[in-house]
C-alpha cells in the first residue's frame, strides 16, 4: 500500500496538473485563446479555469489581452525555458566540441559565460602536454572579463549603454604589462573584436599564456557563451594561431551555436 494521503494533498496536486495542462494548451495555440476554448479543451469547468488562470496571471506565467480578453503565455514562461537552455543544455551540447578541440590541438579548452563584468568558467578540458597552462581559470572560477579572451568576446556583444554601465563598476587591475586598464582603450579593443568575431588574450591575465576565444550564439543571435583555447606562449606562434588554432576554435563555436538554434549562417556574419 502507498503512504496515507494528507488532507488536501490530492487537490493540490490536481490543481498543479490542471494548471500545467492549461499552459500546454496555450503554448500549442498559434494565437491567444478565450477562457471558454481553454475550458473546453482542458475539460474543466469555467469557474475552475478562471481560478487557475488568475493564479498564473498573478505569477506572470499567463497574460490576458485587455481588449479581446484572450490569454497567451507570459514572460515568466520564457524566462524559465531560457534559463534551462542556458545552463543545462549549454554544457551538455558544448562538451563534445570542447573535447574534440582539445584532442585536435592537445591544448586546454574552456567554456564561459558572463555574469555582470566577470567571466565564469562552466566547463574545461585540460591539455595533457608536459608544459601545461598555469592560469586562474578553472571550472566554477570567475575573474575579470576585461582581460580574458572569453570575457572580451562576451563584453563585445553588449549594447554600448549596457557595456559602459557594467564597466563603470569595475576596479581595473594591471595583472601583467599587457593588461588594458583604460576604459576607452578597452572599448576600442571590444569594437574591433565585434568586427573580427573573435578575441585574443596575449598574456593579459596570466603571463606566458595566450588565449583565443570565439562567441557562441543562440537562436536569438545573441552571444550566450564563449569558447576558448589556452596554451603557453612557447607553443603559440602567429603561424599556428592563424593556420590551425583560430580556424578550429571558430569551427567549434559555429557548431555549438547551430546546436543551440542559431540558423543565420556564419557566427561572424551577424
Amino acid at each position: 500500500m502507498g503512504r496515507p494521503r494528507k488532507a488536501g494533498e490530492g487537490d493540490s496536486v490536481q490543481s498543479v496538473s490542471r494548471a500545467l495542462t492549461l499552459l500546454e494548451i496555450i503554448a500549442r495555440e498559434d494565437s491567444p485563446v478565450t477562457i471558454s476554448e481553454l475550458a473546453k479543451k482542458a475539460q474543466l469547468k469555467l469557474a475552475t479555469t478562471h481560478r487557475l488562470l488568475n493564479t498564473m496571471m498573478n505569477r506572470g506565467f499567463i497574460e490576458q489581452d485587455p481588449v479581446s480578453l484572450r490569454y497567451h503565455l507570459g514572460i515568466k514562461t520564457f524566462e524559465i525555458g531560457n534559463a534551462a537552455l542556458n545552463i543545462n543544455d549549454l554544457r551538455t551540447i558544448s562538451r563534445p566540441f570542447l573535447k574534440s578541440l582539445a584532442q585536435q590541438t592537445n591544448e586546454t579548452t574552456n567554456l564561459a559565460i558572463l555574469d555582470g563584468a566577470e567571466v565564469v568558467y562552466i566547463d574545461q578540458l585540460e591539455s595533457t602536454n608536459i608544459v601545461i597552462v598555469k592560469m586562474f581559470a578553472r571550472i566554477g572560477s570567475r575573474g575579470p572579463a576585461y582581460c580574458t579572451g572569453t570575457g572580451k568576446v562576451l563584453l563585445a556583444d553588449l549594447p554600448e549603454e549596457e557595456l559602459k554601465k557594467r564597466l563603470a563598476k569595475v576596479e581595473f587591475v594591471k595583472f601583467t604589462e599587457h593588461t588594458v586598464t583604460d576604459v576607452n582603450d578597452l572599448i576600442n579593443v571590444l569594437n574591433q573584436i565585434k568586427k573580427d568575431g573573435f578575441a585574443l588574450d596575449i598574456s593579459e591575465r596570466d603571463d606566458g599564456v595566450i588565449c583565443i576565444a570565439a562567441p557562441i550564439r543562440n537562436f536569438e543571435k545573441r552571444v550566450q557563451a564563449a569558447i576558448s583555447l589556452s596554451a603557453p606562449t612557447q607553443r603559440m606562434d602567429q603561424k599556428r594561431i592563424d593556420g590551425e588554432i583560430l580556424p578550429l576554435v571558430l569551427q567549434a563555436a559555429q557548431q555549438i551555436s547551430e546546436r543551440l538554434g542559431f540558423r543565420d549562417g556564419n557566427i561572424l556574419g551577424v
